[in-house]
């Protein structure tokens, strides 16, 4: 993938690592290993038997590939890290004339859904950079057996009276799911983009999608730019090769006068800003992270 472009309205771009297949001992230690020394602050508790957290250690050397990527050595750069929680790497100016050090800071936002791990990044000045956030959410009513009908009513408390609305049982499973998979990834996408903590009240926030518009507490929140878009994976569960469907939102904030929401349905349209990756590949590469 291309570099960044130096720049000031911030491009976006989006790496998906599809865990596609089981690991075995030796990537999760040659994983672990990475971790320690170049991503200390995750703390990490080492448990080859813990599927979970080998998929937090993938999801941390994102960030450590996509700096590869841009042939930036990892002793070059550090990452940093607001009181709310919110990244940013930033660059040791060293040659970096003052304009183009104010410009280099790559805000970038992690997250994992099952079998799929994402991280959204941008680049520009700090405080414009941070206000970033992925939110993802599998196309499946858990669990298994639970009809779609009682697990849209299961995220009731989470969504508004016209949320609920839009995902009438009449519409059918399919368009119910989706729909609600939709709001539910734009409203986590929106409150890891501000840096809001896990406890966050989701019935707060009101995407009224056939309007494509959105508010917060009862006021129009303005600024913002939405990119929907769907990951489709093939993931090896033993023997079996099993399809799965991920609706993803990309949140921004612009601060321009307006709320874009940017619907992307087609993989050509994905390609200049999104890049699928696998197990295999981030393994592949894992012995360069550190250069």
């Amino acid at each position: 993938m291309s570099s960044i472009p130096v720049t000031t309205d911030c491009p976006i771009l989006v790496w998906m690592l599809s865990l596609n297949r089981e690991y075995t001992k030796e990537e999760y230690d040659a994983s672990y290993h990475i971790i320690k020394e170049c991503v200390p602050h995750e703390n990490i508790v080492y448990n080859p038997q813990n599927a979970d957290t080998f998929r937090q250690m993938m999801k941390s050397m994102l960030p450590l590939l996509m700096m590869r990527h841009r042939r930036i050595p990892r002793a070059k750069w550090r990452d940093c890290v607001t009181p709310a929680g919110k990244h940013w790497i930033e660059q040791i100016p060293d040659d970096l004339p003052p304009e183009k050090f104010l410009h280099s800071m790559i805000g970038y936002h992690l997250a994992t859904e099952n079998s799929l791990c994402g991280m959204a990044m941008t680049q520009g000045i700090q405080r414009k950079v941070v206000n970033i956030g992925l939110g993802m959410k599998q196309l499946i009513a858990e669990p298994r057996g639970v009809s779609v009908r009682a697990y849209v009513e299961s995220f009731a408390h989470k969504l508004t009276p016209l949320e609920l609305s839009l995902m009438a049982p009449e519409l059918g499973d399919e368009v119910m799911l989706r729909r609600l998979c939709i709001i539910i990834s734009l409203k986590q996408a929106y409150i890891k983009a501000i840096g809001q903590p896990i406890g966050f009240d989701l019935s707060r926030l009101e995407f009224n999608i056939p309007q494509e518009t959105v508010i917060g507490d009862g006021h129009p929140l303005t600024g913002w730019e939405f990119r929907i878009f769907k990951a489709n994976l093939g993931v090896a569960r033993k023997d079996l090769l099993v399809e799965e469907q991920y609706q993803c939102v990309c949140a921004f904030f612009r601060g321009t006068p307006d709320t874009k929401f940017i619907w992307h349905d087609s993989q050509k349209e994905l390609e200049s800003w999104v890049q699928f990756i696998n197990i295999d590949q981030m393994i592949k590469v894992i012995p360069k992270l550190t250069a």
